[in-house]
C-alpha cells in the first residue's frame, strides 16, 4: 500500500496489517501499472483528478483520515488587531468553514458518482469496521500523542466521539 513519505501514515497501515510503502505521489500511478503496489490512499477528488481508475479496480471508503484547513496567524499578528479586528476576522474564519465543508462535501460526491461511473468498485465500510480500526489503532495514537501532545489528542478524541454520537 502506497502511503505518503510520514512515520505516522506508516505506522498507521501497518497497524492496520498492510505493507506500508513510502513513495512520492509522482511515482504512483505507474507503481500501481506496474504491480509495485496494490493500492493508495487519496481523497476521490485526487483519485479522479489523477485518472487512478485506469489502474485500480477497487475502492473502499474508509473514512481513515479527515483532512482539515487551517487559518493561521502569529500571535504577534493577532495580538496587533484590536478586538473588532479579531471579531471579524474569527467570523470570516467560521463563514469560510462552512463553505469549505460544504463545497468539499459536493465535490467529494460528484467525484464519487465519476468514479463509479469509470468502473470502480465502491466499498463503503460498516460502522462496525470503523470500530475496529479504531482499535487497531490505538497503539498508533498513543505513540503520536506523546508527541503532538496528549492533551490536544484527548480533545480531539472527544470531539470525535461526539461527533460519531451525533451530538
Amino acid at each position: 500500500m502506497r502511503v505518503i513519505q510520514s512515520p505516522l501514515y506508516l505506522d498507521t497501515f501497518n497497524a492496520l496489517g498492510a505493507n506500508a510503502t513510502p513513495m512520492p505521489f509522482t511515482e504512483l500511478y505507474s507503481a500501481m501499472e506496474q504491480g509495485a503496489v496494490d493500492g493508495q490512499e487519496n481523497p476521490v477528488g485526487l483519485i479522479l483528478a489523477s485518472k487512478f481508475y485506469e489502474v485500480q479496480k477497487h475502492l473502499v471508503l474508509s473514512r481513515h483520515i479527515y483532512s482539515t484547513w487551517v487559518l493561521l496567524m502569529s500571535k504577534k499578528t493577532w495580538d496587533s488587531l484590536s478586538p473588532q479586528e479579531q471579531k471579524i476576522v474569527q467570523e470570516a474564519a467560521r463563514e469560510a468553514t462552512l463553505f469549505e465543508r460544504k463545497t468539499i462535501r459536493a465535490f467529494n460526491e460528484k467525484a464519487l458518482g465519476e468514479l463509479k461511473k469509470a468502473g470502480l468498485q465502491v466499498t463503503e465500510l460498516p460502522a462496525a469496521e470503523h470500530a475496529k480500526l479504531r482499535a487497531k489503532l490505538q497503539p498508533v495514537v498513543a505513540k503520536y500523542a506523546k508527541e503532538f501532545g496528549e492533551d490536544t489528542v484527548t480533545e480531539i478524541q472527544a470531539e470525535l466521539a461526539k461527533a460519531r454520537a451525533g451530538k
